[in-house]
């Protein structure tokens, strides 16, 4: 009989930031071990459930037992299970006893290279009723839980007590036992606004009955479109400062979502508004609303988990508590304005930044000669980069960076501006840390861009000079990370920077002994890795576009181990552009058979030897290859990366005759070099926008 499966732990309050993922991947790993041995039908559909109480899955058009299964038994080979004669081995009887079947009744199957021996048999599909216990506690020991509680005076472990569990087939009770309990059909419902028990009759009515009689909406996506609603709703003409964690945090809070709107003192505005919302989303989860400007109102939104008629005494209850949490930042605002952002660097001596590599005033001291080396190559005003570079790590000292550390950078505007500094020092000492994370938005200006280079390359080589390389997933230092912005930044804001040099530059301003020899060309080798991983990342998220980039067009320009990340765009449009061209694919493959022969010899030095060209082919290369050489580096100087490469087209003819009709390793060595010099000097003018071999299929 197919029917709806039902499972359901009930528990204690569950960890709010990984409910939805511990009931996606409950119900997936479910799902899957039942698929897995036929009780599902193709169509069944599986919906998880999830509450700050409750982890449920239900499946529909789940069988009651498996059907039977073809199974093919492999016995010896057919080498090992018959003799010379032709006579059954006694390994071939033996398995064919095994079977309970004649030889006869044996077939033979090709297994790989070799003839075997099988019995093709039916399996009996099991009982749901004997499997199920074990698919949920095999699903439970696949749930990524960090650390496990005990309770009571058992052995048993989960991520919270679990005080019910429901295994439902319909209208039947599978039984089982999982986590001491065994399986049954009572549930609860809402802790204060729903029935405490719940019977359910049958597996089908569970969300329908616990929105009914329990006041649990137990569907999370559901439970959260609802939230999002509610808060729409009582934002009135304000508008709600969205933030998805938050959103899906309350979610896992709440069975019966309510929203209030409460109000708070505008005195409070005097604070960075960054402050007061992260103050009420960090520390009370409550949602902020602004105006169309984006100016913070005097109102937030709570999402509570009690519905009342008369609310006022929560609403002034989480007033009250609002109150004290804003005025603790108001405290905290006040008191590090009396302190000057200058005055705080010198401190900074007593901040260790690491063992190896000292204080963090050891860093802003290397900080400031970096951006002013960076801004006197850009022709920015080196002086407001050096300040910005002084500055930028004095608020870790403030006392309102020391309660959200998220604020690093941002209060570091504020008070530079407090103390009057001039705008663009304060706005770069925020942009600094930009990107701080993938999509973030980039310094808005060059000196803040110097400043935020400065930071991550200082991180860069330092750290991976000291042998703290990032491995697997492993990436404490957050390497990657800065290794992204610093090319970003350089990119996108198409900066005209040696990036090896600006690695040899950051590694100048660490004193002695303490990196490796060769961090500069290290850290450019993992950057490059870097680029490849930012570019494939671009062309997926734009796969629609002309201008998406392939794998092996990103290979042919980053293969070049390219220093100038400022170029690179325009490199990789040239190759596109070059590609479009009928004459791409037969050069494309001649670099290609160029560079797999220079590989297998010693290219010779010197110039192609004119009385050397015995052929007629070989002559019209090396023609072609002069014609085109002055154009192609007119081009190459102009960056006209795209006229380089189609006025490169202009040599296919040449190259194809040349391959058809010369031998390029003749016995006589001269004649061999001269070739071979002819054929190194061509490939070295077709590579220098890139490596088009890396288009050939």
């Amino acid at each position: 009989m197919s029917d709806t499966l039902l499972i359901e732990l009930l528990t204690e309050e569950l960890p709010p930031k990984s409910l939805q993922n511990l009931s996606q991947v409950f119900a997936q790993t479910v799902s899957e071990g039942l698929r897995e041995e036929g009780f599902l039908a193709p169509d069944s559909v599986v919906t998880a459930y999830a509450t700050p109480r409750r982890l449920a899955v239900a499946v529909s058009k789940v069988a009651g037992k498996a059907p039977d299964q073809e199974v093919v038994f492999k016995g010896p080979s057919v080498k090992a299970g018959l003799d010379a004669e032709g006579n059954p081995t006694q390994a071939l009887m033996g398995f064919a006893k095994k079977q309970g079947v004649a030889i006869d009744a044996l077939e033979r199957i090709q297994d790989g290279k070799n003839e075997a021996f099988a019995y093709r048999g039916m399996v009996t599909g099991n009982l749901l009723a004997a499997s199920l216990e074990g698919k949920v506690q095999a699903a439970l020991k696949k749930l990524p839980v960090a650390k496990m509680m005990h309770w009571g005076d058992s052995d048993i472990e989960f991520v919270r007590p679990v005080h019910g569990l429901i295994m439902l087939h319909g209208n039947e009770v599978v039984p089982g036992d999982v986590l001491g309990l065994k399986s049954g059909r009572l549930t609860r419902g809402h802790r204060f606004l729903g029935e405490g028990e719940i019977t359910l009759q049958n597996a089908a009515e569970y969300e329908s009955t616990l929105a009914t009689r329990g006041k649990v909406i137990a569907d999370f996506e559901q439970r959260k479109a609802l939230i999002r609603e509610k808060l729409q709703a009582q934002a009135g003409e304000g508008h709600v400062v969205w933030d998805e964690a938050l959103l899906n945090e309350v979610t896992a809070l709440v069975e019966f979502p309510v929203v209030y709107a409460g109000e708070f003192s505008q005195d409070f505005l005097s604070v960075p508004q960054e402050c007061l919302i992260i103050s009420m989303k960090q520390h009370q989860k409550y949602f902020p609303l602004v105006d169309a400007k984006g100016t913070l109102l005097p109102r937030f939104l709570v999402v509570s988990n009690l519905e009342t008629p008369d609310p006022q005494h929560i609403i002034h209850g989480n007033e009250r508590v609002l109150r004290a949490r804003l005025s603790d930042a108001k405290f905290f605002y006040d008191q590090d304005r009396k302190i000057r952002l200058e005055d705080r660097v010198p401190k900074l001596e007593n901040v260790v930044y690491h063992n190896k590599l000292g204080s963090q005033l050891d860093r802003v001291h290397r900080l400031r000669k970096l951006a002013g080396e960076i801004a006197r190559k850009l022709g920015a005003q080196a002086e407001h980069a050096e300040r910005a570079a002084y500055l930028c790590k004095g608020d870790l000292l403030a006392d309102m960076v020391g309660e959200f550390p998220e604020l690093q950078g941002l209060m570091g505007q504020y008070y530079a501006r407090n103390d009057g500094e001039p705008e663009v020092v304060a706005q770069s000492i925020e942009a600094h840390y930009h990107p701080r994370f993938a999509g973030d938005s980039l310094p808005q200006e060059n000196i803040g861009a110097c400043v935020a280079l400065a930071d991550k390359l200082d991180t860069l080589v330092g750290i991976y000079g000291v042998g703290l390389i990032p491995t697997g997933d492993k990436d404490p230092f957050g390497l990657r990370r800065h290794a992204l912005g610093v090319l970003r930044i350089l990119a996108e804001m198409a900066l005209p920077l040696d990036l090896l040099d600006l690695l040899q530059l950051a590694k100048s301003q660490f004193a002695g002994e303490v990196l490796a020899d060769s961090v500069a060309t290290d850290v450019h080798g993992f950057m490059l890795e870097r680029l490849k991983h930012y570019l494939r990342e671009l062309a997926k998220n734009d796969a629609q576009s002309e201008e998406a980039f392939t794998v092996d067009e990103i290979e042919s320009v980053v293969s070049q181990r390219p220093t100038r990340i400022d170029l690179i765009m325009p490199r990789l449009k040239a190759v596109q552009a070059f590609r479009k061209l009928p004459e791409s694919e037969s050069l494309a493959a001649a670099n290609k058979r160029i560079q797999n022969i220079l590989k297998k010899t010693e290219v010779p030095s010197g110039e192609v030897d004119i009385a050397l060209l015995q052929e007629s082919a070989e002559r019209a290369l090396f023609e072609a290859v002069n014609r085109v050489k002055p154009a192609v580096s007119s081009c190459m100087q102009n960056r006209d990366y795209t006229d380089a490469l189609s006025v490169l087209a202009g040599v296919r003819s040449e190259v194809d005759t040349f391959f058809n009709e010369v031998m390029v390793m003749a016995d006589e060595p001269l004649i061999r070099n001269n070739r071979l010099t002819l054929l190194n000097e061509l490939g070295t003018l077709m590579n220098q926008v890139a490596d088009i071999s890396k288009l050939a299929g």
